[in-house]
């Protein structure tokens, strides 16, 4: 008898309830994991609703009771990284003079009417003074000490609307050397004080990484550093400045964590001219674009999902249709593996949300949707696969975007509130199939960046290139032979800002001009089109490649029902001469090892729903059922098991509502330990060439089993609690 079988034969398995002293032992460790797949972030100690089994608990707070919580999670065999708000806290120590017995009031984000912006009470968003770096250090070195392996500093955020802070005013001064000027007074002032904004996030984080790197150097350690972080999508969305890009540079960054989710992607915008919520395509742009800010880095990240959303008055169909929506979307990057499955465990599983028919009354989640998550969450462990094949529309596509967006979405010229000068250029494309990914223009300086890309879409609109240095790389690249689509008619007002194209000697009335002359090309907004090309349009061979220039407003294609034919027009032009495949379709679709990830488009391209046949398992099914047809309707949303695809050999664990851990497997027994959220319907479902003699689960005989010949498939159904038990097979 192992001291494991031991411990599990004292467990008492009903009526499990568990209080601050009284913890169920540990989930035993997979000797073979070595990997930090799976995450959540939770801001209290261990409980049974929040006892997701991943391989990572991120515990949330720099307070003073953090090395207690820690120690809930530790003792129940989770790795521990901790989380903080970088922007807001409960920091009120330092806004009131107790850290440094100056009092930082005036360091709090403020409005042009004076307004403090608060994330409720006086947690205010801050304009981070260098105090308020050294501040963090404190309440980070509480988490060093209590041996973490990671620290997360999440959500360095400005909005838009402040600027209008003393202390604002005395980093201007700092910064420029100049008098500060009101951000809405002039398109100037606006790109200035997002600048900056810009600027002091990187510089509060830099401060915080330097105190954990010098820890390692002085301890011997690895903890390693991640920045939490909405997407440059959505912060541009939302008119907030983040350092996003620019971070990937600071040293001891390690990485991001993607926060998308229902939430940000639910935003509208508009295409055709029809302004509406597109959960899944944004979503799937805004993973792009956080995935683009580390490929070729050599950092991390993380994507986030979340089975609901902060907003608690939606219904729980809601939340399960956008959850599949967003998770979908982040599956269909196949260069992301690791996964933060839930921020707040406890209130998707403990938490109450409005019925459907009676949005009065409120209920827990419901049964058939706890299963789905706990399987889904499960089957992320297994997503670092090497064979990835696309089967659907064009691929090799991409759509430059820079930091600078969210620069330019202030008074007195704010650019399209919809951003409609990055989503009239990619939902065309989306919309056909076609996996067409964010590209971030900072990177394009890294070497082999561009490796893959074929067709690039590029507008200066709404965004600027944030130094000359980019423009180099994009033109040996079209030399090289890609393709560059320009759409910018160049009447932007903040192509007059004062920056590097036509300050310090330099005299191009915008970046486009510069980036032309470095591809070699002479050419002004008057020029003539060659004959045969689309009106407003011209093309120029450059080396092996080619650049389209389409002078328009990129935001004027989305604002109509036939723009994004235009768009598609020039795409599938430069797409033929880069001998592309060019394929529409009305689905896209993913293979990953034996996981078929697919999504069924509308607004799409017409035709009949593309169905797949074989032998499928939907891991969003709770009953884990056999398809032999998948039908890929419009808004359909699909993560399946290809069970023809399958490499398992013998008895094996396809697909679980639970953390099942293999212990031994023969012709003759299969024994796993297994556990999930507490009181919440599981199912175990196991390749099993042979009929059970007999099942046990804790030592008792289990009854709720079903064994199909045909399929040589088995499902196990029990429900599941926060403590480690023994499932036993024998055949």
């Amino acid at each position: 008898m192992t001291s494991f079988t031991r411990t599990l034969a004292v467990i008492h398995l009903a009526g499990f309830a568990v209080g601050a002293a009284e913890l169920p032992p540990p989930f035993p460790p997979d000797p073979g994991q070595i990997l930090e797949r799976t995450c959540f972030q939770t801001g209290g100690a261990w409980s049974p609703n929040g006892n997701l089994r991943s391989d990572v608990a991120i515990v949330y707070g720099i307070d003073p009771g953090l090395p207690a919580r820690i120690h809930t999670w530790r003792d129940r065999g989770y790795r521990i990284h901790v989380m903080t708000g970088v922007s807001w806290g409960n920091y009120q120590d330092y806004l009131y003079g107790r850290f440094d017995g100056v009092n930082h009031e005036d360091e709090a984000q403020t409005d042009q009417h004076g307004n403090k912006i608060s994330h409720g009470g006086d947690v205010y968003y801050m304009c981070p003074g260098e105090n308020f770096g050294r501040f963090l250090c404190v309440g980070v070195q509480r988490a060093l000490e209590s041996g973490v392996e990671a620290i997360h500093l999440e959500e360095p955020e400005f909005w838009v609307r402040g600027g209008y802070s003393e202390g604002f005013k005395r980093e201007w001064k700092k910064y420029y050397q100049e008098d500060w000027q009101p951000p809405h007074s002039s398109v100037d002032a606006q790109w200035r004080s997002s600048q900056l904004k810009y600027y002091l996030y990187r510089r509060a984080l830099q401060q915080v990484f330097d105190h954990i790197q010098d820890w390692n150097r002085r301890n011997g350690k690895r903890v390693r550093c991640y920045v939490p972080t909405h997407s440059l999508l959505n912060y541009a969305h939302w008119r907030i400045v983040s350092p996003e890009s620019s971070l990937a540079r600071l040293k001891g960054c390690d990485g991001y964590i993607a926060q998308v989710w229902t939430g940000t992607s639910r935003t509208p915008n508009v295409f055709r001219g029809l302004r509406k919520e597109r959960t899944f395509e944004t979503a799937f742009l805004e993973y792009g674009a956080m995935q683009n800010l580390v490929r070729s880095t050599g950092r991390t990240v993380w994507y986030l999902n979340d089975p609901i959303e902060d907003n608690p008055d939606h219904d729980w169909e809601d939340y399960r249709v956008n959850w599949e929506s967003t998770l979908v979307a982040s599956l269909l990057q196949p260069d992301v593996w690791q996964y933060e499955v839930a921020p707040w465990p406890e209130r998707v599983f403990g938490g109450r949300y409005p019925k459907q028919d009676n949005p009065r009354e409120r209920e827990p989640i419901p049964p058939a949707y706890a299963t789905e998550l706990q399987t889904v969450f499960n089957a992320l462990n297994d997503l670092k696969q090497v064979k990835i094949e696309w089967e659907c529309g064009t691929t090799g596509l991409g759509v430059l975007v820079s930091d600078s967006l969210m620069f330019q979405r202030g008074e007195p010229s704010p650019s399209d509130p919809h951003l409609s000068h990055v989503y009239g250029l990619a939902l065309p494309l989306l919309k056909r199939g076609m996996p067409v990914t964010p590209v971030q223009l900072e990177n394009v300086t890294i070497p082999r960046y561009l490796d893959g890309f074929r067709v690039l879409l590029l507008s200066y609109h709404g965004q600027k290139p944030l130094s000359p240095e980019v423009h180099r790389p994009l033109a040996d690249w079209v030399k090289g032979g890609g393709m560059l689509v320009v759409c910018d008619d160049d009447g932007d007002p903040y192509n007059q800002v004062r920056d590097w194209w036509n300050t310090g000697g330099r005299t191009w009335h915008t970046p486009r001009e510069h980036l032309f002359e470095a591809l070699g090309i002479a050419a002004s907004p008057g020029a003539n089109s060659p004959p045969g090309q689309l009106d407003d349009s011209a093309s120029w061979r450059v080396g092996k490649g080619t650049v389209f220039w389409w002078r328009d407003n990129p935001a004027s294609l989305a604002a109509t029902p036939e723009g994004d034919l235009r768009l598609l027009a020039m795409v599938k032009q430069a797409s033929e001469r880069a001998r592309l495949d060019w394929r529409e379709t009305n689905y896209l679709l993913l293979r990953r090892g034996p996981y078929v990830i697919a999504a069924g488009l509308d607004e799409s391209v017409a035709g009949a729903p593309k169905t797949l046949r074989g032998r499928f398992v939907n891991l969003f099914d709770p009953e884990l059922a056999v398809r032999r047809e998948v039908e890929l309707s419009p808004a359909s949303r699909w993560f399946l098991l290809d069970l023809d695809r399958d490499k398992t050999k013998g008895p094996a664990i396809l697909a679980s509502a639970c953390k099942a851990l293999r212990l031994a497997a023969s012709r003759t027994e299969f024994r796993a330990v297994v556990e999930g959220v507490a009181n919440t319907p599981a199912v175990v479902l196991l390749r099993s060439a042979r009929a059970p003699r007999g099942i046990t689960l804790a030592g008792e005989e289990s009854t709720d089993w079903r064994w199909d010949q045909k399929e040589r498939l088995l499902w196990v159904r029990f429900r599941n609690t926060s403590g480690p038990r023994e499932l036993s097979v024998v055949f």
